[in-house]
């Protein structure tokens, strides 16, 4: 999949997990490529447009922590339930080197998952992870 299909999938998908949940999931995402001679964002939507860079680091230690106990394949997600504020909360691999993060500025994933409707809204999400196992971004 190309960068424009990517973004699409992404869009798609929290719309239906935001009608879902019948509030908003993640109010911000990145796509991001993180390869060993360096890194690059790919696109970003949220809240922060002036900021997301420059605490992005900062932003992803609580779900680095996660995802350093496994090996992620495309297609493979991890959540950091306690990741709170700015913190990304979700994690995707969506190609060989890119992954998504998504998060909620304002809730954990802890108070999310709360919610019952968090079981509907899950169904999206394993549904774009099967979209990019399928067909990874390059």
């Amino acid at each position: 999949m190309n960068l424009e299909e990517a973004k699409s999938a992404v869009i798609l998908t929290l719309g239906r997990m935001n009608s879902a949940y019948t509030k908003t999931v993640f109010d911000e995402w990145i796509l991001v490529s993180l390869r060993s001679d360096g890194g690059a964002i790919l696109a970003y939507d949220g809240p922060r447009a002036e900021s997301y860079r420059r605490l992005f680091a900062a932003d992803l230690q609580p779900l680095r922590a996660v995802m350093a106990e496994h090996t992620q394949t495309v297609g493979d997600f991890e959540f950091a339930h306690d990741a709170a504020g700015t913190r990304f909360d979700a994690c995707l691999k969506t190609g060989a080197t890119s992954f998504l993060f998504c998060n909620n500025t304002r809730k954990s994933m802890a108070e999310i998952r709360q919610d019952p409707m968090w079981l509907e809204a899950q169904k999206p999400f394993f549904q774009l992870s099967a979209k990019f196992r399928a067909n990874p971004l390059e």
